[in-house]
């Protein structure tokens, strides 16, 4: 179909961008730029899935039209600008947030068994180019169809956008509670070895749980529009499906499981911790 045609330039923007950044960084095991390098890959590709009919315009190997299209003439309905606007909030916010915390630690926890096996470290910058053009999928192909094939926004856009924002809200508030919690135990105001308190009382991983939503949200947004087919619709729905895998069960959640088990594994607390706080969703499932 012509529109995944069109992600071809995404696919190729998100690669190169990250492969080539880990030409710079693997030979050094340099760890500390790679969320930040993840959060300029999603601003990057988001640009290119905008600009890609111009950019069609302008190399006639790619069968373009030869009436250039100048980038100030692209518009974009709005239904695509609150996406884009979104996922550049989201991505922003995020990989600032990150890339503190990892120049604050002096590297990427989650990095520091592979960052030294070259092989292994570029497996991992693939790994986030992949991420980069799967998740933001439901952005990249509703920017790629023309802004006057999508209708006026309706009650259910509106409905879609409320729940990215309340996700996002409830991610920013796990992530501010815990740096509030370290920052207070390294304070000497507490001498707790976990935190329990907020949203941590709820989900033992609540950042993640946001995450997962304003993406299931993102996914709504673009998906109910009726300016996707619906080959394009499924396609989408890898974003969350695929966040909602990648954390629960590869490099979010079982990683640090692992690690308060090593830490905290005979301390009754936080036995009791697990038994009682769900691991994901607030609603139940505790292993």
């Amino acid at each position: 179909m012509p529109i995944f045609s069109r992600l071809i330039p995404v696919a190729v923007s998100a690669f190169a961008l990250q492969l080539g950044l880990a030409s710079v960084f693997v030979p050094r095991a340099e760890d500390r730029f790679y969320d930040l390098s993840g959060a300029a890959g999603f601003l990057t590709t988001t640009l290119v899935s905008i600009y890609y009919p111009s950019v069609q315009s302008r190399l006639p190997f790619l069968g373009a039209p030869q009436r250039v299209v100048p980038l100030s003439h692209v518009r974009l309905a709005p239904r695509q600008l609150l996406l884009t606007a979104a996922l550049i909030i989201w991505t922003g916010r995020l990989g600032m947030f990150l890339v503190q915390r990892a120049l604050k630690a002096g590297g990427d926890s989650r990095l520091d068994e592979i960052k030294h096996s070259k092989l292994k470290f570029t497996g991992a910058w693939t790994a986030q180019a992949t991420w980069v053009f799967v998740v933001g999928l439901p952005v990249y192909l509703s920017n790629l169809v023309p802004a006057s094939a999508h209708p006026p926004l309706r009650a259910l856009d509106y409905v879609a956008l409320a729940f990215v924002a309340a996700s996002f809200a409830f991610e920013v508030t796990a992530d501010r509670q815990k740096s509030a919690w370290r920052h207070a135990r390294d304070s000497n105001k507490h001498n707790e070895k976990f935190i329990t308190s907020g949203l941590w009382g709820w989900s033992r991983h609540p950042n993640y749980v946001g995450e997962v939503g304003i993406w299931t949200g993102m996914w709504s947004l673009a998906a109910l529009s009726g300016a996707l087919s619906w080959p394009a619709v499924l396609a989408a729905a890898a974003s969350p499906l695929g966040t909602y895998f990648l954390t629960r069960y590869v490099s979010g959640v079982p990683p640090l499981e692992r690690a308060g088990d090593k830490k905290f594994g005979d301390d009754p607390k936080w036995k009791e911790y697990r038994r009682t706080v769900p691991v994901f969703f607030p609603w139940g499932g505790y292993e």
